[in-house]
């Protein structure tokens, strides 16, 4: 029949369609083979299943008035009717192969770009590059003392071998000691009044870089967010809630600013962090 060929020629094109969409992917894409690919493949299986509904059911039954039959004649009709039905299910079959292989290429085609997602994130938002006893460094990889760092400025800071590190940038500075109001804990974070905090703003993610020395807070420029660095860099100012985390410091034997371990919490805004 013209209608059934027609019905295997659309799932035959949706299937092979489905194949090059997979290949083209695969390939490194081409935003225009994949449209005209995947229009294909869903023309395909859609095309082939409407011809199929209406061109390939059974028509409406039709009653024969019953006639009187001569001997051996039903014996005949009874074959005629077993050899369009063998034939029927045979052709079944095929169809059905082919609208199977179609669906099932097509929904393999459309899980393939789940491999562009790259790998869970995990843990990976909730920790840095900061280690016990790796030394702070400058953006030129030069190692910190404490009286490298005025009084009235501040430095950022990474650990040593990951300069430029966008999680693991640290604001640090220095306070005359006996202005701390650190909680018991941090203590002993903050050598010779040496303090180092997250320079990612917990409100939206943006840098903290500057510092008003007088009133010893850190601000962030983008939505004028500020924290207080004398306790703990809570935020005393603007949309931020959190504190900034606060990376714990001590000096070596050498005299050189190290990490004692990474950040007091999860750097970064707020909802980065909405798992825990």
């Amino acid at each position: 029949m013209k209608a059934e060929r027609v019905v295997r020629g659309c799932f035959a094109l949706s299937l092979a369609a489905s194949v090059g969409l997979s290949l083209v992917y695969l390939a490194g894409g081409s935003r225009a083979w994949e449209g005209v690919l995947l229009a294909a493949a869903l023309g395909g299986i859609a095309v082939g299943f409407i011809l199929w509904a209406t061109r390939l059911i059974d028509a409406p039954d039709n009653v024969e008035e019953r006639r009187e039959q001569k001997p051996g004649e039903g014996l005949g009709l009874i074959s005629e009717v077993l050899e369009q039905s063998v034939t029927g299910v045979s052709r079944r079959k095929v169809l059905a192969g082919l609208a199977s292989g179609a669906a099932a290429s097509l929904g393999a085609a459309l899980a393939i770009p789940s491999l562009s997602l790259g790998p869970q994130p995990g843990r990976s938002l909730f920790r840095t590059l900061w280690v016990p006893g790796i030394p702070a460094v400058d953006s030129e990889g030069g190692r910190v003392r404490p009286e490298d760092v005025p009084l009235s400025g501040i430095i950022t800071v990474f650990p040593q071998g990951s300069e430029g590190a966008g999680d693991s940038q640290a604001v640090l500075l220095r306070v005359a000691p006996d202005l701390l109001s650190l909680p018991e804990a941090r203590a002993s974070w903050a050598p010779q009044g040496c303090l180092a905090y997250s320079k990612i703003c917990t409100h939206a993610g943006c840098p903290v870089g500057l510092y008003r020395a007088q009133a010893r807070e850190l601000l962030c420029p983008c939505h004028q967010s500020t924290f207080d660095v004398l306790t703990g860099a809570a935020p005393v100012f603007g949309p931020a809630v959190r504190p900034l985390p606060q990376l714990p410091l001590a000096v070596d034997e050498d005299g050189y600013l190290v990490a004692q371990g990474d950040f007091s919490g999860p750097v970064g805004p707020s909802f980065w962090n909405v798992t825990q």
